[in-house]
């Protein structure tokens, strides 16, 4: 009978384990690959800055302060990529949605780690978002979305277009 019943808790615990959801991670080298291009991109184009990267859960994966970036600048890239993670989107889409819908303004105030201001995007590959990347520090938010954007590419992540 303690057989029986041993054989029935591994049944159960086998089935049980197969129906956790899975979860990519993106590797710790692809993140700081991802941080250095982007440091690199905002500095080629004149502009220091730091950029993060973040899990999908929004722990932060990997972190990097350009030469005489500003100290703010490290909190900006980190809240960045942790919003778009979070929400799985761009932190300029979201931005231009409580602009356009003035009820959604709350979305601002959900917690401190929230920023609304461009230069966050999702991190995509094989169809599923796996972390954030932040930027801050240039000159203009779209300044800091693009060196944002030659990060995914220096790793091979999806850039998907603005809505």
């Amino acid at each position: 009978m303690k057989k029986l019943i041993s054989i029935l808790l591994v049944l159960v615990s086998s089935n049980a384990l197969s129906a956790l959801p899975k979860q990519a991670v993106l590797p710790a080298e692809l993140a700081h690959k991802a941080v250095i291009a982007a440091v690199d991109q905002c500095r080629k184009n004149g502009y220091t800055v730091s950029a993060a990267i973040v899990d999908v859960s929004g722990v932060l994966r990997a972190q990097l302060r350009a030469d005489s970036a500003g100290a703010h600048t490290l909190d900006s890239s980190f809240k960045k990529a942790y919003t778009s993670a979070s929400l799985k989107d761009s932190t300029q889409n979201l931005a231009n949605l409580i602009h356009k819908k003035p009820e959604l303004q709350t979305l601002r105030d959900m917690n401190n780690s929230i920023l609304l201001l461009g230069g966050g995007l999702p991190i995509v590959m094989d169809n599923e978002v796996v972390g954030g990347i932040g930027v801050g520090g240039a000159p203009g938010a779209h300044l800091d979305e693009a060196c944002a954007k030659a990060a995914l590419q220096a790793i091979g992540a999806v850039i998907e277009s603005e809505k």
